[in-house]
């Protein structure tokens, strides 16, 4: 069988502002009903395949998790990155964890945020790779290019493919310019670099021992002293931070001499820009592709996407547009100059504007909420809590707290007081008072939380008992 590894720790700022470092684009439903991750573990699911290994970082392991459940997938490890580090330390960490459950696994490494339209024709790409990765071959999977993209990265085959199968990989080519994409793409012999592979445990440990030695000091220490937490497996973070930050084709690929290439031409997109997202939405007749509370009128060649029901998002005589509408930032752009939306990034984050980074709605463990208006001495917050859920029990040094439960049934904690709070009951939290609430129904419990004070930021909490363990 074949264990596929996921990684799942990117920010996506070019699809800022529904992609953030606090929420990025993997975890949102862009087309369709699905996330992006989800659709990635369900695509790689199924009798050829093990159970997934999920690398991604301390701040979206709740998410990965929730979102797995939902989509009826169970992971094999959810290892926890200290900090990013790039591919090369994320899939040898993998690879040595998978070595001592499987040593003679296949792994499957795949980037949690593309789509692939045809499941059933990757999934027999990845079959046509199996036989040369267990006779230790390094398979990566290029895509037939489409048109002359200078977004990615390229394949340069050793001959034109003839089929499906597999053929020798010459080299990686750096992203070219326009002219130089043009001659690639007219020569046959060149893929765009989806950077999905399949190899054996053994073949690329083999590989980083002869191209990145310097990896395995430091990321076998990480794996070997990692530890459980509940049910997450965190890398140490001592050894981890020792790791060079370096991306698996400038690591082990680029000087590899036993790579081979197998073509697909199925459907893809690594969705890099909302211009990508523009021609994944299947624009109509005029060019047009609406999301969400969106109307446009006479517009062409035009993504309108509004990202909150309650934001009606409209465009009058729109050409060449990308106009993203979220509760609290709106991009509008020309659609040639989608791959510039990470400058909006970085001027955001120069100005130290919270849209830079910081999503609408916070996840947590235990559910998500949303700040609904924020003034010099109070906040209100829409707080939304799963089934079975629990707050940590917490105090705070400078705010108290008035809770109005609009649906579902709370347990509240109030200092030795502990009551069931029901829709349109409220509860007075005074300023520091231990406290608690839980969800103990079976639908989610949605409440109006007003916070007064002279300090109102989440770092004022004292946290004195925690089920999910976070510190």
């Amino acid at each position: 069988m074949i264990t596929p590894i996921l990684l799942c720790g990117g920010s996506g700022t070019r699809l800022w502002p529904l992609s953030r470092k606090s929420y990025p684009k993997q975890f949102a439903p862009l087309l369709g009903e699905e996330t992006l991750f989800q659709a990635s573990a369900r695509r790689l699911s199924g009798e050829s395949f093990a159970a997934p290994v999920i690398l991604t970082n301390a701040e979206f392991r709740f998410i990965v998790t929730e979102q797995l459940a939902a989509a009826g997938i169970d992971p094999g490890a959810v290892l926890i990155e200290p900090e990013g580090r790039n591919t090369a330390p994320a899939i040898l960490a993998a690879a040595l964890w998978l070595e001592s459950q499987n040593p003679d696994a296949l792994m499957l490494v795949a980037p949690s945020d593309h789509v692939v339209p045809d499941a059933a024709a990757f999934r027999a790409a990845v079959a046509e790779g199996e036989t040369p990765a267990r006779a230790g071959r390094i398979v990566t999977f290029g895509i037939t290019p489409t048109h002359a993209e200078t977004g990615y990265g390229y394949l340069e085959l050793a001959s034109a493919p003839e089929g499906a199968g597999p053929v020798p990989l010459s080299r990686f080519v750096e992203k070219p310019d326009s002219e130089r994409a043009a001659e690639m793409v007219a020569s046959g012999t060149h893929l765009w670099n989806a950077g999905i592979f399949l190899f054996s445990v053994a073949t690329i440990l083999e590989a980083f021992r002869a191209h990145a030695p310097q990896l395995l000091g430091p990321v076998g220490a990480a794996v070997t002293e990692a530890r459980q937490d509940l049910g997450f497996l965190r890398l140490d973070p001592a050894a981890w931070s020792g790791a060079e930050d370096i991306s698996i084709d400038y690591a082990v690929m680029e000087p590899a001499e036993n790579l081979s290439a197998v073509p697909f031409s199925g459907g893809w997109s690594d969705l890099g820009g909302w211009d990508a997202v523009w021609r994944e939405s299947v624009p109509d007749e005029a060019g047009v592709a609406l999301g969400g509370a969106a109307t446009a009128i006479e517009c062409r060649d035009t993504l309108l996407r509004s990202e909150d029901e309650g934001l009606e998002l409209v465009g009058i005589g729109l050409e060449n547009v990308i106009a993203v509408a979220m509760p609290d930032a709106v991009l509008v752009a020309d659609r040639s100059r989608a791959q510039e939306v990470k400058r909006a990034v970085a001027a955001l984050k120069e100005k130290r504007a919270r849209q830079a980074e910081s999503f609408p709605k916070d996840h947590r463990p235990w559910g998500w909420f949303e700040s609904l208006v924020i003034g010099e001495r109070f906040q209100v917050k829409r707080i939304v809590v799963h089934p079975g859920a629990a707050l940590s029990l917490q105090s705070h040094h400078h705010r108290s707290e008035h809770w109005i439960v609009v649906s579902g049934t709370a347990r509240v904690t109030v200092n030795e007081d502990v009551r069931l709070v029901t829709e349109n009951q409220s509860v007075y939290i005074p300023l520091g008072a231990v406290h608690r609430m839980e969800n103990p129904g079976k639908v989610p419990m949605v409440l109006i939380e007003v916070q007064t004070g002279s300090y109102l930021g989440e770092d004022d909490i004292i946290r004195y008992e925690d089920v999910y363990a976070r510190e």
